[in-house]
């Protein structure tokens, strides 16, 4: 416990700094085109909606270090789009910040997709259909329709999303590697520290990180309280309505 405090006193706090950067991007980015990929796949016929559904559900199940060496191959200099990308337009994407967020959101897209897609299946199409008749294009009913109804479902998806992406390691090491200052996430920091025998070190970091995730499962769970309070206001005020119709 002594050394424990007294690592805490001199830590270095790159690596939480890199993790929230890296949690935050990936996020942002798997929340889009979570979004996307989930409204097409709702709206697509059932062979079509099968592939795709595996196709995106896929890092999910795979062994994270697996999806690491799929976008190392993708991306390594030495394969066609990362040369492409190299010389076009000067970006590198193995070993740096950029690979840590590549993967973290590889790896964590499938927990938006499959929340965010969840969702929008529970919304009437009864809603839809009335939009439509009203004149609204799809682009607006997506966002002013479907989203609204299918918030809280959404909400839940983008915190497990940045949780997963704030606690990657395999992808991330293999794509980004670990670079102190650079690419060297919480994750990646408490490895490298068992691995020198710093438990001092990967004690700090795990407390961190344990922290962090008892936030986020506390954000979840009153996310899905609120939804659920909103449920049952919304079903006791059904007989109501019912009952003063009835009286009239």
């Amino acid at each position: 416990m002594g050394e424990l405090i007294e690592y805490m006193g001199r830590a270095d706090l790159s690596p939480l700094y890199i993790s929230l950067r890296t949690g935050a991007a990936a996020t942002v980015i798997a929340f889009f085109l979570g979004l996307f990929c989930a409204r097409k796949v709702v709206k697509a016929g059932p062979w079509t909606r099968a592939v795709a559904d595996g196709f995106l559900t896929l890092p999910l199940v795979l062994p994270p270090t697996v999806a690491g060496f799929l976008l190392l191959l993708l991306f390594s200099p030495r394969r066609p789009l990362g040369s492409l990308l190299y010389r076009t337009f000067h970006i590198r994407a193995v070993q740096t910040p950029l690979a840590c967020v590549l993967a973290a959101a590889v790896v964590s897209f499938p927990l938006m997709y499959r929340n965010a897609r969840a969702a929008m299946e529970q919304v009437d199409e009864d809603l839809v259909s009335a939009a439509r008749t009203l004149g609204m294009s799809e682009t607006r009913i997506f966002w002013r329709v479907i989203i609204p109804v299918a918030q809280p479902g959404i909400l839940s998806g983008t915190v497990l999303t940045f949780a997963r992406a704030l606690g990657e390691y395999g992808a991330t090491a293999m794509l980004a590697g670990n670079i102190p200052g650079r690419t060297s996430t919480i994750s990646q920091k408490i490895a490298m520290v068992v691995e020198d025998g710093d438990y001092a070190s990967a004690g700090f970091w795990t407390l961190v990180i344990v922290i962090i995730a008892f936030v986020i499962v506390v954000a979840l769970n009153l996310l899905s309280g609120d939804r659920s309070a909103r449920t049952e206001r919304m079903r006791g005020r059904e007989p109501a309505e019912g009952g003063i119709e009835d009286g009239a």
